[in-house]
């Protein structure tokens, strides 16, 4: 039988070196109220400290003192952190960079999927997800820092059976985890009814719960037994110990400002005409190259960052029906939101948990993809985990990739700020960006082009400026944006020369113009 406590009670059951989940997933579903609470226990009583805290996509809204783990950003009280991705708290990316907290940093596919292996006591994850990237033990074996390489810790294996290699993810314990759900009953019966991401709240509570941890979920209101719709109950109360009712101010429904918005749950549907179109950006202009790539009645996932601008485009163009945006969240349909809320979608048709979404992707369900560029190489690797000390993780990134049949990396040509010229069918260039982004060597392979070719899939590198393949030969020039000179905007500012195709074309001059470009996904 579960008990209602404070958000203090519940502190208090947090012992000192213990390993906590924490739920939640990036701009949503965090459990706030009792975040501050261990916040406040910390600074005054300097305690619980030396958590190693275990998450998916770890909350945060970008900022400094804002949501989720940014809330306990405090140096002693986390000293080790095991997720998916660690860049939406900046305090914490920042200290697991500056080597001040021990990072490991796992697929999140593999993430839930040791959920689910702890709960039922099983030997871990086995799968192909990971080889030839950081993952890989024979690179990094996931250890994104020098304190995590210290420690000792091995998280992950190379093995082989049957003449094919396989990593093995190792299971850990769990003492206790701090999750959310939108209410309980008095028996704690948890309905995620108002979440807009479901994430792994249920995982999590079974796999600590049946190795004999504490489980308390955060809510925001509580009913009689019975009460609750079972449709939305996703964690029974057989395995909640404690239930927190949170202040309303520290239980939003995701980080974009409004404490509640129904049309992210079905509740009501927005016109979707009434979303503002995007300015003619890079970002658009990758957006608008990447839906020339989709073909009608596909499904095809979008990632975290620049990817999402492909939904505003075909949201702009009224032909998002005719195609299935899928995000790693487990959302399904409409169109996705900009910004730290990314994850949710307006108008959704589907909500699944991540690992049940992730599950259907790693067995090829999607046709395509389209994610971000960080850094490529000249053998064709992607880095979007790892920059200089600054170190994100790859969130579902290498889960997506090793698992579809295509995928398309967009981002602008060079990282800092470009002066440009457009709208009339060409890009001009007038004051170019400085950084490189296509580099001899990747510093960290997040996306693996000998998977790739081992695989066959199709690999596309978008950019506002040129358009390149992955060919057996290498990285393959195949488009120009009008305008661009291929010698000056392009070759002198990579760090290895690309195969030039013999069949160079121009990029569509309806990109590059203010209009709709009056295109359809349905081939005709």
């Amino acid at each position: 039988m579960s008990k209602v406590i404070s958000s203090s009670s519940a502190i208090s059951l947090i012992r000192d070196n213990s390993v906590v989940g924490i739920g939640g997933f990036g701009g949503c579903s965090a459990p706030d109220d009792i975040l501050r609470e261990m916040a406040k226990s910390y600074s005054a009583h300097g305690t619980p400290k030396n958590l190693c805290a275990v998450c998916g996509v770890s909350p945060g809204d970008l900022t400094e003192d804002g949501w989720g783990l940014s809330i306990i950003k405090a140096l002693g009280l986390i000293t080790s952190i095991y997720a998916a991705h660690v860049g939406m708290p900046p305090a914490i990316g920042r200290a697991v960079s500056a080597n001040q907290i021990a990072g490991y940093t796992v697929p999140l596919g593999v993430y839930g999927h040791l959920l689910r292996a702890i709960a039922s006591r099983k030997p871990g994850v086995i799968t192909k997800i990971g080889l030839h990237t950081f993952c890989d033990p024979r690179l990094e074996g996931c250890k994104v820092n020098e304190l995590a390489r210290e420690s000792g810790r091995e998280v992950v294996s190379l093995i082989n059976i049957d003449g094919t290699e396989y990593l093995h993810y190792k299971p850990f314990r769990l003492d206790a985890c701090i999750i959310r759900g939108s209410y309980a009953d008095e028996y704690g019966n948890i309905s995620l009814e108002e979440e807009a991401i479901y994430s792994e709240q249920a995982a999590m509570a079974a796999a600590v719960h049946n190795n004999g941890g504490t489980v308390i979920v955060q809510v925001k209101g509580i009913f009689r037994r019975g009460v609750l719709d079972p449709r939305h109950v996703a964690i029974p109360g057989a395995l909640v110990d404690y239930v927190v009712v949170a202040k309303p101010e520290n239980h939003l429904q995701c980080y974009d400002g409004a404490p509640f918005r129904p049309e992210l749950i079905g509740d009501v549907r927005a016109r979707l005409d009434s979303i503002k179109p995007m300015a003619l950006t890079p970002r658009k202009i990758c957006g608008r190259r990447a839906a020339f790539e989709i073909r009608g009645g596909s499904v095809v996932n979008l990632g975290i960052g620049m990817p999402d601008s492909v939904a505003s485009v075909a949201n702009e163009e009224g032909i998002s029906h005719q195609v299935t945006f899928s995000l790693e969240t487990g959302v399904f349909g409409g169109v996705p939101i900009l910004g730290v809320a990314f994850g949710a979608a307006v108008n959704p048709e589907a909500l699944l948990s991540i690992t049940d979404n992730l599950d259907m992707y790693q067995g090829g369900m999607l046709d395509a993809a389209i994610l971000g560029l960080g850094e490529v190489d000249e053998e064709g690797n992607v880095n979007v985990s790892k920059f200089g000390s600054r170190c994100t993780g790859p969130g579902g990134f290498i889960d997506i990739t090793q698992s579809t049949k295509k995928i398309c990396f967009i981002g602008t040509f060079l990282a800092g700020q470009m002066e440009y010229k457009t709208g009339d069918g060409k890009l001009t260039i007038v004051k170019d960006a400085e950084k490189k982004k296509f580099r001899k060597k990747v510093q960290q392979v997040t996306f693996s082009a000998q998977f790739a070719r081992e695989t066959g899939q199709e690999i596309l590198y978008i950019t506002e400026r040129a358009v390149f393949r992955l060919e057996p030969e290498g990285v393959t020039l195949i488009e120009k944006a009008p305008g661009v000179d291929v010698e000056r905007d392009i070759i002198a500012k990579m760090d290895f020369i690309p195969r030039i195709s013999p069949n160079l074309k121009l990029m569509d001059e309806r990109i590059f113009t203010d209009k709709k470009m009056r295109i359809s996904f349905i081939d005709e």
